[in-house]
């Protein structure tokens, strides 16, 4: 162990098991929000990884931390270290959600580890989210975040002589700004530039994991439908700089950096 004791961890992993209930009727107009957010201009084609549209965090105005997310502790617990984000998940799609009818999502605490990497402490936290409609399972996913120390800055990726293979993405400020309202992602490094550069150390605004990941799914989704779709995030993207999105093999996309770094991997199959 290095700045993470063991009695730390401990308290941490109490909350290993601890599940949340919700139901809510999955309403067409918000799948839309979503899917406008994430550039579908078709009302009726419907969006990549569409459940990320609902089940929303509902903080209060006094239960948000500093950094934007709902505070710390409670479900997922107080965990120390400075920087949390949404690192990877892995998503499986047995059925399809029925949009006007009701649904129950129970989220569980999966598992919570330690390890101490080149940048220092790294906390996992394994959440298992299954979505049901009518008894049956339609959405079963298991998303990972990740909280690690603050870390020195970081510099802006430098553009390759030439650019990557692939198809060119470049989200702008309301592009970002859409995305976190439709899926209610407060965090105000895709937003806050003060407090991205100043505070959590990055160069520009952040590209949503998620946003990308999207973006991926979308990809694959040109050749069938999705069966299951996992992906890890492994370089930040930011804002300013175009991503580049690619098919990898027969079975993976990823999203590529300007500097040839590939910030996001992803693997699928098809129905």
């Amino acid at each position: 162990m290095t700045g993470v004791s063991e009695a730390q961890l401990s308290e941490w992993q109490k909350a290993v098991g601890r599940e949340i209930v919700e139901e809510e009727t999955l309403a067409p107009l918000v799948l839309c929000r979503f899917a406008r957010s994430v550039g579908k201009e078709d009302e009726h084609d419907r969006p990549p990884l569409p459940h990320w549209a609902f089940f929303l965090p509902n903080p209060l105005n006094g239960e948000i931390g500093p950094d934007g997310h709902p505070k710390r502790g409670g479900f997922l617990p107080d965990v120390t270290l400075p920087r949390r984000m949404f690192a990877a998940s892995s998503i499986e799609f047995p059925g399809e959600l029925d949009l006007g009818a009701s649904a129950k999502q129970t989220s569980r605490v999966a598992e919570l580890t330690h390890k101490s990497g080149r940048t220092g402490d790294l906390v996992f936290a394994k959440v298992e989210k299954r979505i049901e409609q009518g008894g049956e399972l339609r959405v079963r996913e298991v998303q990972t975040y990740v909280y690690r120390d603050a870390g020195d800055p970081v510099p802006m990726p430098q553009p390759a002589a030439e650019a990557p293979d692939g198809e060119a993405w470049q989200p702008d400020e309301v592009s970002l700004f859409r995305f976190s309202a439709a899926t209610c992602n407060g965090h105000r490094i895709h937003y806050d530039y003060p407090y991205t550069t100043g505070v959590e150390g990055y160069p520009a605004l952040i590209i949503h994991g998620p946003f990308t990941a999207a973006k991926l799914a979308d990809l694959a989704m040109r050749k069938g439908d999705l069966a299951s779709f996992s992906f890890r995030a492994t370089a930040p993207l930011f804002l300013g700089e175009p991503v580049y999105l690619r098919e990898a093999a027969d079975d993976s996309v990823e999203a590529v950096r300007c500097d040839g770094v590939t910030a996001m991997q992803a693997n699928f199959s098809y129905r």
